[in-house]
């Protein structure tokens, strides 16, 4: 080992596309031998032991192992790393020194990603994984007039969440979304007109991708967004027929579904950029999606790459019209003491703090940002097994809002923003930043 490597690169982190259509992708004994390799870099390391429950497996599965080293692990093991990773690239972006360009080429989480497609592709995955990674056919089943608020009550129920917990393994301490059967969908149509100008990197005109969850879990949201839009000049309308961006299948491996889901809402996307749209999502899950795992997966896909350089944060996009003199800054309302926690998946953009930015245009307003994992991630925290985990992991920003004695708290991440209020425990509800800057706007 080299003093070179032992210091880490000092360069900007790089990435490699996915060779994930690869035989030797799925092959196993190359997994497993790649899987000790990076094991060992990261156990002489312990860098990230604070970022999630992977890390600290890991390290407890060395230190009880009979060598005290990566050798001494059983292989069958190591799932037990995987299973923990949640995608949220933190380590990659924030923690690790070997990443690409450095010689050891580590990358974490896409080598997680990998061992969850070996596994998906050769065990699949259970009826719980299948039906929390399927948001849009949720969504639309639970969303039905008659069937929503069964769906809603079941969900408030003790002893509903109780059989729910036995039977599929969802933990009942977990707080879980609501349904709504009058989605964005069918509250918005159309297209809302506007005067905006463009600016030098934004058109002024935005298709939404919805999102699952703003569609069906809180269309308010969605509409929240809608009226920023509009009170900038901005014309919006809703993307014609997207489907889910596939990030809960990546999650789970399944790559075959994040390709089927691919090909539908590309198309989609390529034809309202085509018309003069710029692309934006709520949920910055989603974004990151489309910017930076689908063109991994297909880096020689022009469409892809077409979407990945028009999609946009909504925060991105807001201060990309502020630099252009083009954002709409007479607030009427001040937000006092706001506790913000920064999504992971919108930190690994590498977009730099344009929601902090926006809300501190806000008159009288103080923005605590809280860069730390809340410890949802996608449906890390409704599993039974994990929500202990999530809970920990979350721990530490509940204490900052507490300490902070914030007027508003949130994050640009709707689900983590919902599990940090249910850790909170007080009876407050989490906003999100979209809906903070329309309060200051006073509309």
């Amino acid at each position: 080992m080299s003093d070179v490597s032992r210091e880490g690169s000092l360069e900007a982190p790089t990435r490699h596309p996915l060779d994930w259509k690869s035989v030797s992708f799925y092959d196993e004994e190359a997994l497993n031998k790649e899987l000790e390799r990076v094991f060992d870099i990261c156990h002489g390391c312990r860098r990230c032991v604070s970022l999630c429950q992977a890390f600290p497996t890991l390290f407890d599965l060395v230190d009880e192992s009979e060598t005290m080293e990566v050798d001494g692990v059983k292989k069958s093991d190591y799932y037990k790393v995987v299973e923990h990773c949640y995608l949220c690239d933190l380590c990659y972006l924030t923690k690790c020194p070997y990443v690409p360009p450095h010689e050891w080429n580590v990358d974490f989480p896409h080598l997680m990603l990998r061992a969850k497609a070996v596994h998906h592709k050769k065990n699949g995955a259970r009826l719980r994984d299948r039906m929390l990674s399927s948001t849009d056919t949720v969504g639309k089943l639970a969303g039905i007039p008659v069937v929503v608020n069964a769906v809603n009550a079941a969900n408030r129920s003790d002893s509903m969440r109780a059989m729910l917990e036995k039977t599929l393994g969802v933990s009942r301490d977990a707080k879980l979304p609501q349904y709504h059967s009058s989605t964005l969908r069918k509250r918005f149509k159309g297209t809302l007109a506007g005067e905006a100008k463009a600016g030098r990197n934004t058109t002024g005109k935005v298709a939404l991708f919805a999102t699952c969850y703003a569609n069906y879990n809180e269309p308010g949201l969605g509409e929240d967004l809608i009226e920023v839009l509009a009170h900038n000049g901005i014309e919006v309308t809703l993307l014609d027929g997207e489907k889910c961006c596939g990030m809960p299948k990546l999650e789970l491996g399944d790559l075959d579904a994040v390709e089927r889901q691919k090909e539908n809402n590309i198309p989609v996307m390529k034809r309202a950029i085509e018309a003069g749209y710029d692309i934006m999502a709520l949920v910055p899950s989603c974004v990151l999606m489309f910017k930076q795992e689908l063109p991994l997966m297909y880096p020689d896909d022009e469409d892809v790459a077409l979407v990945r350089d028009r999609m946009f944060d909504p925060f991105e996009y807001l201060a990309a019209r502020h630099r252009d003199g083009l954002l709409n800054t007479e607030f009427k309302q001040p937000l006092g003491k706001v506790s913000y926690h920064v999504a992971c998946h919108q930190r690994v953009q590498r977009i730099g703090p344009k929601t902090r930015e926006v809300l501190s245009l806000v008159p009288d307003t103080e923005v605590n940002a809280i860069e730390r994992c809340s410890g949802h991630d996608g449906t890390y925290a409704v599993k039974k097994e994990f929500h202990q985990a999530s809970v920990k992991i979350g721990r530490p920003v509940v204490n900052q809002i507490k300490r902070h004695e914030s007027d508003h708290y949130g994050s640009d991440c709707p689900v983590a923003a919902q599990h940090l209020s249910n850790l909170l425990g007080d009876g407050s509800n989490a906003e999100h930043p979209v809906s903070l800057l329309r309060k200051a706007y006073g509309i």
